[in-house]
């Protein structure tokens, strides 16, 4: 049933863009014979191309991970208060992009700042192509603006770092060694009235994690306070370190592929991808180049543009 929706996509795909020709093509029987004006003519060369581009779009999207649902995480950098509140702008901006696509949004774990903003967050991104789309924002995103939090009204820089993984499923094979794993428990903070304050519902995930490429050992460490029921939020838990784990092994490929493909530009995990320059209104992605003055539609979740050229450079990777 999977692979018949994945299928699916691409074959609906297709049928909605030979029905927007058929209709071109009797428009233009329509204009030609003088039934039908040059303006809903051009109206629906419009629907078709729209269309037409949506799917050449999506097929920069071809690795196997690229369907899967996304976890998406923030964390603040240095710079206390207004490194944090970048952060929850940042969260914002997201949030808004998924609500533009249709997708769902669930926040997993989440820690106020001091003061204002966020230290850090992670969502879940229900919805087609999630990841696919998303991965686009792995890196460390700058801010420069006039800050609000300083008194001299000085022009300041924050850093975030954004983290995109797939959210694996179950047609996904990924070992867990049970001997490497450790949970503690919590009462989760917040809102929730006297069950917050009495069941230790909040999770915590160990994982000793040993690379099987290197050798090197390192320690995962997963919170989840989703729901009031610990149960749930150890599932969850081990999906988000499932999913980890994938992303892992994707990361490697990824890095071997770059290597063989040096006439690309390198793609650097975790360094600094885009600025977002508020006084000069622009925001600039460095790996693409690709710029617009719009800051505030950016920051309302309209990030399409920085996705598209990011994926029709970089997709095959």
């Amino acid at each position: 049933m999977v692979e018949i929706k994945n299928k699916k996509v691409w074959t609906t795909a297709y049928a909605d863009i030979a029905a927007a020709m058929d209709d071109l093509a009797v428009i233009n029987e329509f204009f030609e014979a003088g039934d039908a004006t040059e303006e809903e003519l051009l109206q629906q060369i419009a629907v078709a191309t729209k269309k037409i581009e949506d799917l050449e779009f999506k097929n920069m999207l071809r690795n196997e991970s690229d369907r899967f649902d996304a976890v998406l995480s923030i964390n603040a950098g240095a710079g206390g208060v207004e490194a944090q509140d970048w952060a929850e702008m940042l969260m914002r901006m997201y949030i808004r992009y998924a609500e533009r696509s249709g997708y769902k949004v669930a926040t997993s774990s989440y820690l106020e700042g001091e003061g204002a903003g966020i230290k850090n967050v992670t969502l879940q991104i229900e919805g087609e192509f999630a990841y696919g789309y998303l991965k686009s924002e792995n890196g460390v995103h700058r801010l420069v603006r006039v800050s609000p939090f300083n008194a001299q009204g000085k022009r300041m820089t924050s850093f975030a770092s954004v983290s995109v993984t797939p959210l694996v499923d179950d047609t996904i094979d990924v070992v867990i060694d049970n001997s490497r794993l450790s949970w503690d428990t919590f009462r989760s903070g917040g809102a929730g009235g006297q069950n917050v304050n009495k069941v230790e519902s909040g999770v915590r995930l160990r994982y000793l994690f040993k690379d099987p490429y290197t050798g090197e050992e390192e320690e995962i460490l997963i919170e989840n306070t989703e729901t009031r029921d610990q149960p749930k939020n150890k599932e969850n838990a081990l999906r988000l370190l499932r999913s980890q784990l994938y992303e892992r092994e994707m990361r490697h490929r990824m890095e071997e592929q770059a290597k063989i493909k040096a006439s690309q530009k390198k793609i650097e995990w975790g360094s600094q991808i885009r600025s977002y320059v508020f006084d000069d209104r622009r925001v600039k992605d460095h790996r693409t180049n690709h710029q617009t003055s719009d800051v505030n539609g950016v920051m309302d979740g309209d990030i399409d543009a920085f996705i598209k050229a990011y994926l029709m450079e970089f997709g095959n990777l």
